[in-house]
């Protein structure tokens, strides 16, 4: 048993897909189909076994355990003391052992909140913008909205003085309103990182071209979005608000390497854990193909680095369309995410992204502003600390 040649880093689901909410556009929903058990639960043996092999395979000693779902919330709080106690127990001399959770904050009181503060949990929030924009597809089994149970636990979380992030599904509901979902966030929440994440979703058995779902943003939307919101963030807020999409783009301006998969050129670097120790390619990709192997019957580091792991990454650009290639923004977008890269190029080859209307425009819109960040920073950030966002360390993401 020997350390992965590369960091790496798992999204851990312990209830696999299980949720007390049934957002219409979660893609991990479906995934329970993969598993009998209706309401899975990770088990004491398989906590420690996926502490003790994660801290194990990682080649440096920095190890985050990303708690995801479903709503990991879930679990109760005795599950994650129960975590805590393994990590204090296999932690090695020098190991620096980080925690975060992505939670729909419904289940977050004041319990929650003691842990998160007395144990370091960095907590992103999901919460797609004003309430009638969140409850257009963010509801209980009920079909009740969840907003204002979210603005309850977000409302918890500041009352202790937990600092969280917050990530926005940007859809067909909130996507024409860029500034009003942004300023939402920031003036009212209160929110100073913020993820944007475009929902593209297929119909499922849709012949080619493929049919897209009416809650998928549009690609000249998305774009759209970007660009106001942008506008806005460099006028009043660079240095302020980290905003994962501009931090990301001024990394590949300065050719700093950055941590988000769906702007690599290659992938394989964020796996996902199921709650029975089943260790999969990718959050996008949990199915039989991408299935790697299982903790409990072989080691987390070979799977990781494996030749279908190794492969899967490759793929993504050794695939890549010619229009894709001769790209003069690919140093930015290097094709985007593979599960977005489904319709066809005038030459007729497969592989070009449903987005890259949406990210061409964006890319062209931020070109001269981040020339000058980048020359800044290259120049010691003569615009004292302005353009300094860059260097705040992120987690990989899916």
């Amino acid at each position: 048993m020997v350390s992965a040649p590369f960091p790496f880093h798992l999204l851990i689901k312990p209830c696999g897909a299980g949720c007390n909410l049934v957002c219409e556009y979660c893609h991990y929903l479906s995934k329970g189909d993969l598993y009998p058990t209706r309401q899975p639960r990770m088990s004491g043996p398989v906590l420690e076994e996926l502490t003790r092999q994660y801290i194990e395979a990682q080649p440096f000693p920095g190890v985050t355990f990303s708690w995801q779902g479903g709503e990991p919330l879930m679990m109760g709080i005795g599950f994650f003391e129960r975590a805590l106690g393994f990590q204090a127990e296999h932690g090695r001399p020098g190991t620096r052992i980080g925690n975060d959770v992505r939670t729909n904050a419904t289940l977050i009181d004041d319990d929650w909140c003691d842990l998160f503060r007395s144990n370091n949990f960095i907590v992103e929030v999901s919460l797609d913008g004003p309430g009638e924009m969140h409850d257009a597809y963010r509801r209980d089994r009920d079909g009740e909205g969840s907003f204002d149970r979210v603005m309850e636990g977000v409302q918890a979380l500041k009352d202790h003085g937990i600092e969280f992030d917050v990530k926005t599904a940007i859809h067909r509901a909130n996507m024409n309103h860029p500034l009003e979902v942004y300023g939402f966030l920031r003036d009212e929440v209160g929110a100073r990182s913020i993820r944007f994440i475009p929902i593209v979703e297929r119909v499922a058995g849709s012949p080619e071209p493929a049919e897209i779902t009416p809650r998928s943003v549009l690609p000249e939307s998305y774009g759209e979005f970007l660009i106001r919101v942008f506008d806005e963030w460099i006028r009043e807020d660079i240095g302020e608000m980290h905003v994962q999409a501009f931090e990301v783009a001024l990394a590949g301006w300065t050719g700093v390497p950055h941590d988000l998969c769906v702007h690599s050129p290659t992938c394989g670097r964020s796996l996902v854990l199921e709650h029975n120790g089943d260790l999969y390619s990718c959050d996008h990709f949990v199915d039989g193909e991408h299935l790697l192997g299982n903790i409990t019957e072989g080691y987390l580091g070979d799977m990781v680095s494996s030749t279908a792991q190794s492969r899967f990454g490759e793929e993504k650009i050794s695939t890549l369309p010619r229009r894709c290639l001769e790209c003069e923004y690919r140093f930015a977008c290097h094709g985007g995410c593979p599960k977005d890269r489904f319709l066809g190029t005038p030459n007729g080859r497969g592989g070009h992204n449903y987005l890259c209307e949406g990210y061409r425009a964006f890319f062209r819109h931020v070109d001269e502003p981040m020339r000058f960040m980048a020359d800044d920073l290259f120049h010691g950030g003569r615009s004292h600390g302005r353009t300094n966002s860059i260097q705040r360390d992120g987690a990989p993401e899916g």
